[in-house]
């Protein structure tokens, strides 16, 4: 079994030279380094959503809605010349219906998009109507990182209903500070829940902890 090895929102030097030191003092390297793993697990689950670096993410969506200045009633607006040859491209296939030229990702930057990378993004098309199509990196436009807009360009066959399927890396390529700070107060009350249940040897109250975690990530819930 691969062992799951996200780049923490916290590192374990973070931990062992905080305020929380002594929580911690008695943990051995690779234990330490787990530990801020499982925090940063935790971050993403009471935020729904992935904070941490990550690779090779894959999402299907299904191809619907169609923005009404896109429709073909709109066809008359001037484009350049690839747009024309897009567009004639797309009708040869046989399309009865308009095309679809957008998706969106399901993991994006809620807050400090400047901060947020996306990279190495894969589609790939299985048409309602039968076939499929890699879409290179010239017909598409973004990922966006404050929204996951990707934009088919003009021309792109892609009927209602398809199946777009997509693979992609992204995630906080610099950790904003209140992330981190989430990610050592949960690492906190984890070590509290293990080593002083009952709450008697160490003067950090695990509840308050966990609400003061919470009360960063509720910014980075989606919406």
């Amino acid at each position: 079994m691969v062992a799951d090895s996200p780049v923490p929102l916290a590192s374990a030097s973070d931990m062992a030279a905080g305020q929380f030191a002594d929580l911690v003092r008695d943990y051995s390297a690779d234990a330490l380094d787990q530990l801020m793993i499982e925090s940063t697990r935790q971050c993403e689950g009471i935020a729904g959503r992935r904070l941490a670096p990550f690779t090779g993410v894959p999402e299907s969506h299904r191809a619907t809605g169609i923005d009404p200045d896109e429709l073909s009633g709109s066809g008359a607006m001037p484009m350049d010349l690839a747009g024309t040859v897009g567009q004639s491209y797309a009708n040869a296939l046989g399309s009865t219906g308009d095309q679809v030229r957008h998706v969106w990702l399901s993991e994006y930057a809620p807050r400090y998009p400047e901060m947020w990378t996306y990279s190495n993004l894969q589609v790939t098309l299985l048409r309602s109507y039968g076939g499929s199509q890699i879409v290179t990196a010239a017909s598409l436009i973004g990922a966006e990182n404050d929204s996951g807009h990707v934009w088919f360009t003009l021309g792109t066959y892609l009927p209602l209903g398809s199946l777009i399927r997509v693979v992609y890396d992204g995630g906080y390529s610099t950790v904003p500070a209140d992330l981190g700070r989430a990610c050592k107060l949960l690492a906190a009350s984890l070590v509290l829940g293990e080593i002083d249940p009952a709450g008697t040897q160490f003067a950090h109250d695990r509840g308050v902890l966990t609400a003061q975690a919470e009360a960063i990530l509720c910014n980075y819930k989606h919406l």
